[in-house]
């Protein structure tokens, strides 16, 4: 090579290089509406450009309710700071007169030079943050690069829950508050606690001591069980409701009660104790309906309850009562309702309730039969829908999942999104499903790596299905995004299952 040759080379790959810093300097806008977001926004539109966020941003409110909001970023997200300034990187706000968004959709307007979050109520502005903490890179980079654009965004319904069982295995406050976290994270506002159950009672009655000296003593397995006092399921709701989380309570009643009858000979028909239980099977145990002890205790119990909880709903259970007869399973749960709305609250149940003569403000929760939910309908019953074989997240992912259950179905990450609310009972009218709730049992959990390893990223679908248009909704759209939350779990330390389904190892190069 001679010299000018040399030269033309040399000086070539310092232009590249010069390029290469230059390309790097000045990065194309992005689009926000490329985004990862889960659940999917309603309405979401990109401008091009790019918000340079300071890890040490300042968050200015317009309103005191919003305290709360602004402590739970900046909790999430260490260095930011209240101010007074409107001039503040991150300004919330409840001016977005706008009616459609209700008490929980929020508008976000993402700027070169701020975002503008507003809602009608402080719970959209608690969902928003949720949407602006996802759209924050995990990464360490300052300052922090957010695409500029609008979203606008409200949940499909009004219920959008999910159930975890305490009874068969006991997990304590901190695991709650821990799952708590999680469903807010993805836009939730309920949480439903099965309490009780035959082979544990979990909540403390201060007039019927025995429910938890006796029957809270063990679970499934013969462990050590365990309770939450009054006190401790206070701060339980209250850490909830910080969260715009709802608690709703359940005493299954009156099958699934072999612990309250082993804790209180009355409730036998044959007035003898029961013996505690740390099996799995179901459907062996009832009170004694005709026994006016029965009354009495259910009574005390719901009495208790609602004056701890402040949300609308006590949940009375009502499924899989074989023992008791039908007639004396009517009878009962007529007489629970009167007792549940004694004390100000209304009453849900599973879906055999509607066999019942209830009242129009009662909830019925589908799990199993269509025909009862039909029934309800019929009778102006708003439905929540948590179909067994497309919502149970205690049901293996295939038959190689390591725990689970599998008489409901076999659920893949794809099955559990693919479904749509207006389709599972074609006999309920679309203005009766009050939302959606995704269960999970625990016989086969015990720990809280159990509950991730079943929940995640399963989650994450129900909450889309909660929340999302049908109409925006496509798993081919929704595995990429599902793919992109890999990342935030790790960084949680989820404990997730890896899904064929999802192509995980894209992860990297999406958020």
């Amino acid at each position: 090579m001679n010299l000018e040759s040399k030269y033309a080379y040399v000086l070539g790959l310092v232009l590249g290089a010069l390029l290469l810093v230059t390309s790097c300097e000045t990065k194309p806008p992005t689009n926000l509406a490329d985004h990862t977001l889960i659940p999917h926004p309603v309405e979401i539109a990109g401008t091009g450009d790019r918000f340079q966020l300071a890890r040490a941003a300042t968050i200015q409110i317009a309103d005191a309710s919003l305290q709360g909001p602004a402590e739970y970023l900046i909790k999430a997200q260490p260095g930011m700071k209240l101010t007074t300034d409107q001039k503040a990187d991150i300004v919330l706000s409840l001016d977005a007169n706008d009616e459609q968004l209700g008490e929980e959709g929020y508008v976000m307007n993402i700027s070169d030079d701020q975002i503008l979050l507003s809602a009608n109520h402080s719970g959209g502005v608690f969902h928003g943050l949720q949407t602006l903490l996802q759209l924050i890179p995990l990464s360490d980079e300052r300052p922090i690069e957010i695409p500029t654009g609008t979203i606008r965004d409200y949940p499909r319904y009004a219920y959008r829950g999910s159930m975890l069982d305490v009874s068969r295995h006991f997990f304590g406050v901190e695991d709650v508050k821990r799952y708590i976290d999680f469903i807010a994270a993805y836009k939730f506002n309920v949480l439903h606690l099965h309490l009780t159950d035959d082979q544990g009672w979990r909540i403390e009655i201060k007039s019927k001591p025995a429910l938890t000296a006796i029957g809270a003593s063990t679970e499934v397995g013969g462990g050590a069980g365990g309770f939450y006092t009054q006190e401790q399921y206070q701060d339980i709701v209250q850490y909830a409701a910080d969260r715009f989380i709802t608690i709703v309570p359940e005493i299954d009643l009156p099958g699934h009660t072999q612990a309250a009858l082993a804790s209180y000979p009355e409730l036998n028909c044959d007035g003898k104790v029961g013996e505690l239980y740390t099996g799995t099977k179901v459907g062996f145990s009832t009170l004694c309906t005709d026994n006016e002890a029965t009354y009495e205790f259910v009574d005390a119990v719901v009495k208790e309850l609602a004056a701890i909880t402040p949300g609308p709903f006590i949940h009375i259970g009502g499924d899989e009562s074989h023992a008791t007869e039908k007639e004396d399973f009517i009878y009962f749960i007529n007489r629970a309702q009167k007792i549940v709305s004694k004390y100000g609250k209304t009453m849900m149940g599973w879906d055999e309730i509607a066999q019942g003569e209830i009242e129009k403000e009662s909830v019925v929760q589908q799990w199993n039969s269509a025909g009862n939910a039909s029934k309800a309908a019929e009778n102006g019953n708003r439905i929540i829908l948590s179909p067994a074989k497309l919502a149970y997240m205690d049901m293996k992912y295939d038959s190689t999942s390591r725990i689970g259950y599998d008489w409901a179905a076999l659920i893949e990450v794809d099955q559990a999104y693919n479904w749509d609310p207006d389709s599972v009972n074609a006999t309920v009218p679309s203005e009766l499903i009050y939302g959606i709730e995704a269960p999970l049992w625990t016989e086969t959990v015990e720990n809280m790596e159990d509950i991730e390893y079943l929940v995640f990223p399963r989650l994450l679908g129900y909450a889309e299905i909660g929340w999302s248009p049908q109409s925006i909704r496509n798993w081919e759209t929704y595995r990429v995004r599902l793919a992109a939350q890999a990342l935030r779990f790790e960084s949680e330390g989820i404990d997730f299952y890896r899904s064929p389904v999802v192509d995980w190892e894209k992860k990297d190069s999406i958020n």
